[in-house]
């Protein structure tokens, strides 16, 4: 039994450790804090207990209630779950109570391990290129908090004292009091026009930076958290308001209501585009009413088919999974209705012999070729989900094809997600929709919690069914991914919500 102080970096989930990825990965119980991204606390299993200990900032109760009710939770389950993490914003031993916690484990004789993480107070200045350090301007850096007052009193620093030294100034949790930390350090002799640079939300796809000079720096109109860089080496590093590197979804906020292990893919491309990302699945997969065994059945011989026709990545899984192998399709050729359903297909072993260059039933259907007169039997088979509409069957059917339709899986909606979350996709430029029932679940919830399919963020549907199913339920903002795949849906979102390239014309 052990509990593991994990850092999880200034914001970006990528920049969480190898170890401490592992460690989370075998958590069974997760006690986190407000500012740790999302994404990184749904790396701990299904299975886990999630426990959120963050204090909002406007929260009336005390900083010493809180850590008293958070030590307790540590021991009390740090005595009984075999691997407890406590995940913590930055580096669990920078600013952020480490220490005090790991006394008390000890004190309770629970055993304990330390993941350090990226600290705010290194981590965001160099993401805008800023260096705490530099040859020639620079040779030491301090860290303080941005409490002020009496410097006797525990946790203030003496700004004035600080003010004679000659190196870098880092400010964590200072936003609130920059303008009586300004005029502290200029009592203290600290030059008016020392250069200060201020970064909200670095690393995250909300990152702001001002640049500004110490007298100016009440001026500066920026939120929390933030990091305040003092000393010379706040002029470096790239000018204006944006990170160094570019992203187009930079400052937007998308919503991904794909589930499973294909929706890692899905919030990975869009968070490497910039984009901050809510995962809220609506759905869920299941085996169908009889457990699989029309399918099981259907494929005993696929002597009797010339073609399977399958129109997603589930239906590729639940097909492939029913069949002893690959080679069991024998001679039936396999037609698929996108390039991601035809990945999905390589992966087992298959390479599909029709893909259509429209990715979506009516566009199969279009280049399926014609059924030989005369020709008897059941010929197609079709495993799909079970609210598939007929489109396949009856287009497939028009061409001469007697088509064999076997439900593979089964659609259905997850809980409602609670009222914050709600508000949140209401507030977000753009949801994703990987499937009709999605759309069909998001309206849903819309209507339940008084929001107007109408006046709804950018709908990004990944084929032109799924567009229909959006604008027929009445959502104006449609737009519709020119490639059914991770990919489609990412540049159609960039299409409609990216910004240029700097310098770009």
């Amino acid at each position: 039994m052990t509990v593991y102080l994990v850092g999880a970096g200034p914001g970006d989930p990528g920049l969480l450790t190898r170890r401490g990825a592992q460690v989370l990965s075998e958590a069974d119980v997760v006690i986190f804090d407000r500012l740790v991204h999302e994404s990184v606390v749904k790396l701990a299993p299904a299975s886990a207990e999630l426990i959120n200990v963050g204090k909002r900032p406007d929260a009336d109760e005390s900083s010493t209630d809180r850590q008293d009710e958070i030590n307790r939770l540590l021991v009390a389950h740090g005595q009984l779950a075999e691997v407890v993490v406590r995940l913590k914003g930055g580096d669990p031993f920078v600013f952020g109570r480490g220490g005090e916690e790991v006394e008390v484990l000890a004190r309770a004789g629970v055993a304990w391990e330390i993941v350090p993480g990226v600290t705010s107070a290194f981590g965001v200045p160099g993401v805008v290129g800023i260096p705490v350090t530099h040859r020639g301007l620079s040779s030491t850096v301090t860290v303080v908090t941005g409490r002020v007052g009496d410097h006797s009193a525990p946790g203030v620093a003496d700004w004035e004292a600080l003010a004679k030294l000659d190196g870098t100034l880092v400010i964590v949790m200072g936003i609130k009091t920059r303008t009586e930390i300004a005029d502290a350090l200029i009592r203290g002799g600290k030059p008016a026009n020392t250069p200060v640079a201020v970064i909200e939300r670095g690393t995250t796809s909300r990152q702001r930076v001002a640049r500004t000079v110490l007298d100016r720096l009440g001026e500066v109109d920026l939120g929390s958290p933030a990091v305040i860089v003092v000393g010379a080496v706040a002029a470096l590093g790239a000018p204006g308001d944006g990170p160094v590197s570019w992203a187009p979804l930079l400052g937007a906020t998308v919503v991904v209501t794909r589930s499973g292990p294909r929706a890692h893919g899905l919030v990975d491309a869009l968070e490497e585009a910039g984009a901050e990302v809510l995962a809220i699945p609506l759905t869920r997969q299941v085996d169908p009413a009889d457990g699989g065994a029309a399918l099981r059945e259907a494929v005993a011989d696929m002597s009797q088919y010339r073609w399977v026709v399958l129109t997603s990545v589930n239906a590729v899984q639940r097909f492939m999974g029913s069949l002893r192998d690959a080679r069991a399709i024998g001679a039936a050729l396999v037609a698929a209705v996108g390039p991601g359903t035809a990945d999905a297909l390589r992966a087992a072993g298959v390479e599909p012999d029709l893909v259509p260059d429209q990715h979506w039933a009516p566009g199969l259907v279009q280049v399926f070729p014609d059924a030989d007169s005369g020709s008897g039997g059941v010929e197609v088979l079709f495993p799909c989900v079970d609210i598939a509409p007929p489109t396949i069957e009856a287009g497939l059917g028009e061409k001469g094809w007697r088509v064999r339709r076997v439900v593979a899986y089964r659609t259905v909606a997850l809980d409602q997600p609670n009222d914050r979350l709600l508000t949140k996709m209401a507030q977000a430029d753009a949801v994703t929709f990987s499937a009709s029932s999605a759309v069909e679940a998001y309206v849903v919830l819309c209507e339940r919690a008084g929001h107007s399919v109408a006046l709804a963020p950018l709908a990004v549907c990944i084929g032109a069914t799924t567009g229909s199913t959006a604008q027929r339920l009445g959502l104006v903002n449609v737009a519709i991914a020119q490639e059914a795949s991770t990919e489609g849906i990412v540049n159609a979102v960039i299409s409609h919500l990216g910004h240029d390239r700097p310098g770009d014309s």
